[in-house]
């Protein structure tokens, strides 16, 4: 009988382990693409709980960042799809040119809440700026990655909105939120350098008060050559018409290349500032997209 038993709890124990195995290797293929770690990481890290979307429709600020060293960034995701209205607000049309718009938003661990101060406590002020992009290789493989739990530090980046060759406007991290998209930069201004430093881990950046837009790169610009064909003149007058929704001054657009400090950065290549201006001219300033975080401010950061 006492062998019965023991047999019997071998059974038992090889069955809890063959579920717990299948349950981790479900959890791995999230959003049609397979998380590989770097190093093992415990089965609670793939697992996920969906929160409705409408936790997105909150817009306030986190006081400050709080250093958790070590810590995973595992958040949940995302169950449903935000309103346009989450993104930018229906002020009467004033122009004739309408985008295409979508909302593909990204997983919560690939952006996160703006800050009212820096990690030390200071009170941070910075007025809005713009940083251009592209995505280097395909669009939809920008889109998949940022909706893709990335729970280390060093694999989340995103962009507020994607552009893509057809002018299509894809918007992925509502404007109140830190979208990571450039990580060690800096913006020289007429009030000379800004950065806001949020991670113990990583330098200053832009993040803090920046709204990163990204285009679309060309078949022929996969790769890190020096130029490419350039852009569609759908893709610049969707960026004329989305950035002059921002309201933002034209001498704070700036481009990925210039706020890098590595230097490494080039993006977007090919760019006609140029004819990106003409066009920006003729859509009149609004202010349908807003940085600003209406609600109070949390105590740390989600």
């Amino acid at each position: 009988m006492k062998r019965l038993f023991q047999v019997a709890a071998i059974v038992l124990f090889g069955f809890t382990t063959f579920l717990i195995a299948i349950q981790a290797g479900q959890a791995e293929w999230l959003d049609g693409i397979r998380i590989k770690p770097a190093q093992p990481l415990p089965l609670l890290s793939f697992q996920q709980t969906v929160v409705p979307a409408n936790d997105l429709l909150s817009s306030a600020c986190a006081v400050k960042p709080i250093p958790r060293p070590g810590r995973l960034r595992n958040l949940p995701a995302i169950q449903g799809t935000p309103p346009l209205t989450r993104f930018r607000q229906n002020s009467p049309p004033t122009s004739t040119y309408q985008p295409r718009e979508e909302v593909a938003v990204a997983h919560p661990s690939n952006f996160g809440r703006r800050f009212t101060q820096d990690l030390s406590g200071r009170p941070v002020s910075n007025e809005p700026i713009i940083v251009l992009h592209e995505t280097v290789g395909s669009g939809s493989s920008a889109i998949n990655y940022f909706r893709t739990p990335h729970p280390r530090d060093n694999d989340q980046v995103s962009y507020h909105t994607l552009i893509r060759e057809n002018g299509t406007i894809v918007y992925l991290v509502p404007p109140d939120r830190r979208a990571f998209g450039a990580g060690n930069s800096i913006f020289n201004g007429n009030k000379g350098e800004e950065a806001v430093k949020t991670n113990p881990s990583f330098p200053a950046s832009v993040n803090n008060f920046a709204y990163h837009i990204s285009l679309a790169t060309p078949p022929d610009g996969r790769g890190n050559g020096a130029s490419h064909s350039g852009y569609t003149r759908a893709q610049y007058q969707s960026l004329a018409w989305l950035v002059a929704k921002t309201g933002i001054p034209n001498d704070r657009i700036t481009t990925h290349r210039l706020v890098d400090r590595s230097r490494q950065r080039r993006d977007p290549r090919s760019f006609n500032a140029q004819y990106f201006a003409q066009l920006l001219a003729t859509f009149p300033k609004t202010d349908d997209i807003s940085m600003a975080c209406t609600l109070p401010a949390i105590a740390q950061e989600e």
